[in-house]
This record gives C-alpha cells, structure tokens and sequence, in this order.
C-alpha cells in the first residue's frame, strides 16, 4: 500500500503542519511504552507459571517435608541456648521456612529455555523483536517469582509460624528491606542463570556449566546453612567474590534481623551491585555471541 494511501493527511495542503513534539515528552512516551511492554510480559509470566497448579502442591510437599528436617538439624544445633553464627533458636526456624519458601522464588536451578533456542536456532525470532530478549526473559521471570512467593513462598512461612516458635521481624524497617531483597535476588539469580545460558553460542550444551552454577549456587549462597556458620575469611570472600550470597544469604539475614538496619541496607545495596554487573556482564557477552551467530540453512 502507497504511504500516501496509508495516511492521506500527508497529501493536504489545507492541514497545517504538526508541530515536532518535544523531546522530553517523546522521551517519557517512550519510556511509558517500555514499561506497558514489561508490565504484560510480567503478567504473561505470572500466568505461564499459575497453569501448572499439581506441580506446585507437590513441590510444596517437598519444601515442607525437606524443611522439617533441616529445621530440627539447627534447632539441635541451638540446643542449651546455644547461638551458633550469632542465630537464636527463633532466628534459625525462621532462616530456615523462609529459605524453604524462597527456593522456588528465587529459582536457581534448571533454567534453560534461552539455551534451547540458541541450539535450535530460534533465538534469531527472539533478537528480531523490538524488546531485547535481556528484558523480555527478565520480565517474565519476575512474573513467575511473583507468582511463587504466593504459592511456594507463603505456605511455608504460614507452616512455620503455627508449627514452630519462629521469629518475627520487630523492626519496621525489614519489611520494605526484605521485599527489596527479595526483588534483587531474583534479578541476580537471572542474571546468572541468563549467563550461563548464554554459553550456548559457544558450546551448544549447557549442561556442564549449569550443574557448576547449580553446585556453586546452592553451596555458596546460604541454601544449605547459613553462610555465617563458615570462617570469617571465607564469608567475606564468597561476599566480595562472588553472586551466590545475594542470592538466600541475604534476603535471609534481613528478613530474621540477623544485622542492624544499617548494615541490612548495606546488603541491599551489595545485591544491587552484583545486579548492575550481572546486566552488563549478559548484555556485552549476549553481543559477542550474536556476532558469531551462525543458523543454518538460514
């Protein structure tokens, strides 16, 4: 179709020309159209996992049973009034179901959608589309872990809260620091995950690097114990080191007000850092790749 056809407008004379908008309102147009764009791929995520409702009633029967378990692990550990990483009995049952409820929040282990169509070759649909696959698989994850700190993330909690002498947050102040850390562990489980996705381009099977950021990430990130009953040297080292500590440690540690709120925001602020050089790690290895792109029969 003509474009004179497609918009008559440009062919009258009569009509007085439009004036350019301004760039700032342009601007803010446009960043309003991004963040609908994210919002509906953050609501289609949120969907996408509500569908599979068996699977999450069985995986949160697993997340129960498993935290019982541990759950009279650190217990025994705190018997005689014992206080083992600086943890009180209370703190511990409490470090524990809000772990157990975040595991599937967080969401650390598995994850290889993206790889999958880069071996396939259909990652080519996905860098054609006018959203940058960084954000539109980040947005559906965010969705998803929405969708599991309803499902996976409350029962649990609940469970502990009426089984067990679990402690509750004093400071009002937790409350937002929490939500923000869980935000940020999220982002930063993403940005490893979409990572080590991203080695498709080069190896095709991302097997082995996903079972070492699995080993890595559940060692290292305070899923197993709590970080705080290692050495000192070594806390700090995973700390500075490494992502894994955003990604329980420290949702963890605000959430049973482990450290002052001083230092809780300290920790915010740590993940963030790791989120902020996750991103640009994804987006500057995400462009080596496309470069070396090749689909065949393409």
């Amino acid at each position: 179709m003509p474009f004179a056809a497609a918009c008559p407008e440009t062919d009258r004379p009569d009509l007085p020309d439009r004036p350019p908008q301004p760039a700032a309102r342009r601007g803010l147009a446009a960043a309003a159209e991004k963040a609908r764009c994210f919002g509906a791929l953050a609501a289609a995520g949120y969907r996408r996992y509500a569908t599979y409702r068996q699977a999450a009633v069985a995986g949160l029967f697993t997340n129960i049973v498993f935290g019982a378990m541990l759950c009279a692990i650190m217990l025994a550990a705190a018997h005689g009034g014992n206080t083992p990483g600086g943890y009180t009995a209370a703190q511990l049952v409490a470090f524990v179901w809000i772990g157990q409820g975040l595991l599937n929040v967080v969401h650390m282990w598995g994850w290889r959608e993206f790889s999958d169509r880069i071996t396939s070759g259909d990652v080519t649909s996905d860098l054609l589309r006018p959203v940058d696959p960084i954000a539109a698989y980040a947005a559906a994850d965010l969705g998803r872990a929405a969708q599991a700190m309803l499902w996976r993330w409350l029962p649990p909690v609940v469970f502990g809260l009426l089984v067990y002498d679990m402690y509750i947050p004093h400071r009002v102040a937790t409350y937002p620091l929490f939500a923000a850390s869980v935000i940020l562990a999220v982002v930063v489980s993403f940005g490893g995950r979409y990572l080590v996705n991203l080695t498709a381009f080069w190896l095709l099977d991302v097997r082995g690097p996903l079972m070492v950021w699995g080993i890595a990430s559940a060692v290292l990130s305070g899923n197993y114990f709590p970080l705080r009953f290692l050495p000192e040297w070594t806390l700090w080292l995973a700390w500075v080191a490494t992502p894994f500590p955003s990604l329980f440690q420290a949702p963890l540690d605000v959430a049973v007000e482990r450290t002052s709120v001083a230092a809780a925001s300290a920790t915010v602020l740590v993940q963030a850092l790791w989120a902020v050089v996750l991103y640009v790690l994804c987006v500057r290895v995400q462009r080596r790749g496309v470069v070396r792109l090749v689909v065949q029969g393409g």
